[in-house]
């Protein structure tokens, strides 16, 4: 199945016999949640998860989005509707770090078929609704380890044996700038790979034979391994998540650099070359 699903084809299984438990994923680094938007306007029969209270844990040593909870993040799935045997589509407002972030997790805990909807909300030509709904509760029990997993000492070696991408921009990467983090810079052997060359102007995938080619010019020839890292581990969910479309699979650090800067026994590369 693939990884991404337009706004035609959304509008279309929600018109068939098994509609998608669609999940609104609308999120904004460093400010409240937008379940006000939400409950405003958003595709009929979806449901708000908060990504920093449930897709996350608390912020800490291991991160600004370290892994939630399971018990946590199970429940909210269950409320939210979601079953093994169900499909699922997630949104957010088009950027799609938010809506990669649900779609890495419930991949990753073992849930079989969710996409993302290519474009977010921006995308969505269809009817919109204030309505919140109430679903009938879910089954889905998270069960880690279905996708692969980085910790630390797996991103610095993963830099030196195979590809280590680092989807920040590009002035994050190269130490220029640090708005977030304790120490500017990168994960030394980590190549600058911004998720915002994955996009058009639209927010959209660019397509699958394009990203193939962006990152068999990044390093991802087909024979090493590739992991992902950025600041906290939404956008680089949304860069893994291009890697699928382009059928590479990749690890995530989830702690990315948000756990690595703030551990000052790590190395720290800086300017525009991985060491």
């Amino acid at each position: 199945m693939n990884a991404i699903i337009s706004a035609s084809e959304l509008a279309s299984d929600l018109a068939g016999p098994t509609p998608p438990v669609l999940l609104d994923i609308r999120w904004q680094l460093g400010g409240p949640n937008l379940r006000s938007d939400y409950e405003k306007a958003h595709i009929p029969g979806a449901v708000f998860v908060d990504l920093d209270s449930e897709l996350a844990g608390p912020a800490g040593s291991e991160g600004r989005h370290p892994l939630p909870d399971l018990e946590v993040f199970g429940a909210a799935m269950r409320a939210a509707g979601v079953s093994e045997d169900l499909d699922v589509v997630v949104y957010d407002g088009g950027q799609g770090w938010g809506a990669a972030r649900a779609w890495w997790l419930l991949g990753y805990t073992g849930h079989p078929s969710v996409r993302v909807l290519d474009g977010g909300l921006a995308a969505w030509s269809g009817p919109v609704s204030s309505e919140v709904p109430t679903p009938a509760p879910g089954t889905f029990v998270p069960s880690p380890g279905a996708r692969p997993l980085l910790d630390a000492d797996g991103a610095a070696a993963l830099a030196r044996t195979g590809l280590l991408l680092d989807a920040r921009a590009g002035e994050r990467y190269r130490g220029e700038v640090e708005p977030m983090d304790p120490a500017a810079g990168h994960i030394p052997g980590a190549v600058s790979a911004p998720t915002t060359g994955n996009v058009t102007d639209n927010g959209e995938f660019l397509p699958a034979t394009e990203l193939a080619d962006r990152f068999k010019y990044l390093g991802a020839t087909g024979t090493s391994e590739v992991g992902v890292y950025c600041g906290s581990g939404v956008s680089g969910a949304h860069e893994v998540l291009a890697l699928a479309v382009a059928g590479i699979p990749a690890a995530l650090y989830v702690g990315s650099w948000s756990e690595w800067s703030r551990d000052g026994s790590r190395p720290v590369a800086v300017g525009p070359d991985p060491q």
